[in-house]
Order: structure tokens, then sequence, then C-alpha cells
């Protein structure tokens, strides 16, 4: 796998508190949104779970309401629970709710997964219809192609890391993150619930231009010091980009990191 980590040296900054990292992580998405819109007309841009939307709140703000072109944004998923699109444990209900209902991106242009797969539990299916989704929004040039592989390559992510180290649904010790060859996997045995998951692979998510790692609290920081340390049993620590794989942390997340790293 070594292959796929070969692209840009991982990066941080840290951050005395979550209020800087989110007002970091707003500005860092409404310039390339700028960037993007600009050389394209689209922005393609990947969400995560957990307390990432919370942090996104910077961008309501009234100088990015008013600056950002949200007409051309496309949303996507890295991951999501196979769970009903209004159940509680749902990715796209957290952004729906928390974010994306108090942006005007157009509705068209927010993929979550097939709803009838999700309401039926069917990870499987659910997984096949999203990279048939990508291929689609490939072949219509709003998803451009990573030169080298052809696979889907996304502009901006935002991802987060639980406390083991795992990314997207891509778990320490789980086969999915050696699948090189599709562009979405599932999963149906998460050691964290809800069980039934799908995912980006390890390929798709390291062909994105930019990957923000976005991390706080204590209850991280071993596994950032890991990633740091080049620890490979973690997925995170195999996260790269095209041009730029930035970690933002703040303090307590990145309070075990060895110095030098």
């Amino acid at each position: 796998m070594a292959s796929v980590l070969a692209k840009t040296k991982r990066k941080k900054i840290i951050f005395p508190t979550k209020k800087e990292l989110s007002e970091a992580m707003a500005e860092y998405t409404a310039n390339l949104s700028a960037k993007f819109c600009k050389a394209r007309g689209y922005f393609t841009v990947v969400l995560s779970g957990g307390d990432l939307i919370s942090w996104l709140s910077e961008l309501l703000e009234p100088m990015y309401q008013e600056s950002i072109e949200w007409s051309k944004w496309h949303i996507f998923w890295v991951d999501e629970r196979v769970v009903p699109l209004d159940h509680k444990d749902s990715n796209y209900k957290l952004a729906f709710d928390g974010f994306l209902s108090k942006v005007p991106i157009p509705i068209a242009n927010i993929y979550a997964i097939d709803k009838d797969c999700a309401a039926l539990g069917d990870a499987k299916g659910a997984a096949l219809l999203y990279e048939e989704c990508l291929k689609r929004l490939v072949n219509q040039d709003i998803i451009r192609t990573y030169k080298a592989s052809g696979f889907p390559q996304f502009d901006l992510q935002l991802l987060g890391m639980g406390p083991d180290g795992h990314m997207a649904s891509l778990f320490p010790g789980h086969y999915q993150i050696k699948e090189k060859a599709d562009l979405v996997t599932y999963i149906t045995d998460s050691p964290k619930p809800p069980p039934k998951r799908i995912t980006f692979t390890l390929p798709v998510i390291n062909c994105a231009f930019y990957n923000l790692m976005a991390v706080c609290d204590e209850a991280q920081a071993d596994a950032v010091a890991k990633v740091f340390s080049d620890n490979f049993d973690l997925p995170a620590a195999w996260l790269t980009a095209d041009v730029e794989a930035i970690w933002f942390l703040d303090q307590a997340a990145a309070s075990k990191i060895p110095k030098g790293h």
C-alpha cells in the first residue's frame, strides 16, 4: 500500500481552542470554494460525521453566507451509516439539520445514499448505488478523475478520526482498508455502532486535491501521536492527498505528539 501514501507530506496546525480551529476550517473551505468555483464552476465537498458538522457552523456567519457561491457546491459523504435518512445515527441527517438546511445549496447537488437501501439496512446495495452515482457524476464532469488511476478526485474532503485511529468507516484490523479496486465498499460489523456502513475506499480518499482532518479533545491524543509517529496500523495514518493533507488539531488532541513530529 505504499503507493497509496506517496503523494504529499502530512502537515499539521495546532489551535489553542476549538473555536479558532472552527474559524480556520471555515476560512480554508471558503478559500478553496472560491478557487475551484472560479477555475471550473463547481466545488465538490466530501463530509464526514461526528463533531465536524458543528465545527462547520462558522460557515453560517454572514461574511461567508454572502460571499460563497453555494449554488456551485456538490456535497458527498466519505462514509454513511446504513440507517433511514431521518434516523439519529444518519450522517446525512446530522449534516442536513446542522448545516445543509441553513445554506442555499441546491438539493439536487446533495448526494445522500439511496433511501430505500438505507431504510432496508442493505449495506451492499447502498455501496453499489453510491459508486454508480460517483461514476455518473464523473461522466458528467462534475467530479474530476485522478490523472494516474482514473479514480474520482474530489476538491476537498473534511474528515475526522476516532480514538482508535479509524477514518471514514475504515477501521483498524478490518479488510476494507486494503480494498483497492472498488470506489465504495461496505461493512456490516463495524466495531462502532451502528454496524452497517458504507465508506469510500482509501485510494478514493487519497486522490482528493485537499484533505483536511480535524481532531479535537484528549480522547484522541494517543491516536494522533501514533499517526504522527507513522504507525500504519491506524487507518488515519495512511491519509494523504494530491495537493495537501493537513491536520487541524486542538491542543488537547496534539498533546502527546512526540517532539520533532
